[in-house]
């Protein structure tokens, strides 16, 4: 028989069979194309590899009126049941993803920038100040929004994201909260 996976906080019960979530990924970013979108790749690949569906996946230039048109045309479809971007959160001038993003939040979830920066501190210690990671619920869908480096994409999947978009983890996970959204 074999033992639950563990992970930070909670454990993998790999005895049951994973309900795959509909993904879409967006990278921020005025230089990626499709074929320099290595942190686009990356999550698509880590998505797929963890039993869920690609639903789409696109690119968009730092500006905050195509990054809003994206994630609402995605949250309007229906279809897509979490969002993960890539990119735009620093603090540079042209980094507009939260300001792009957090008006459109019905729920802040606050712990996902706290859980990503004691994360990311492991990785790259201070520069983690540099990253305005945010995520939150729109119309019923999961919002992620995560620095454009392969190694935030990385571990804001694996370490984060990932285990709460898996059916499996408990004690509880964001999968099964998905039909409640809505509620009113």
């Amino acid at each position: 028989m074999n033992a639950p996976v563990l992970t930070p906080g909670g454990r993998i019960d790999e005895k049951l069979a994973i309900k795959p979530v509909r993904i879409a990924v967006l990278t921020v970013s005025d230089t990626r194309d499709e074929e320099s979108d290595t942190s686009g790749h990356v999550l698509a690949e880590r998505l797929k590899a963890a039993g869920h569906e690609l639903a789409d996946k696109a690119i968009v230039r730092d500006d905050i009126m195509e990054i809003r048109a994206k994630i609402q045309g995605w949250v309007a479809s229906g279809f897509v049941e979490a969002i993960i971007t890539t990119g735009g959160t620093g603090i540079t001038g042209r980094d507009v993803t939260p300001e792009a993003v957090e008006p459109l939040f019905d729920k802040r979830l606050d712990g996902f920038s706290v859980v990503f920066h004691l994360v990311s501190y492991q990785s790259v210690g201070l520069s983690t100040l540099q990253s305005r990671a945010t995520a939150g619920i729109v119309g019923g869908v999961f919002v992620f929004c995560l620095p454009g480096s392969n190694g935030a994409v990385k571990d804001g999947w694996d370490k984060v994201i990932a285990p709460q978009l898996d059916s499996r983890h408990g004690p509880c996970n964001m999968v099964e909260l998905m039909p409640r959204l809505l509620e009113t």
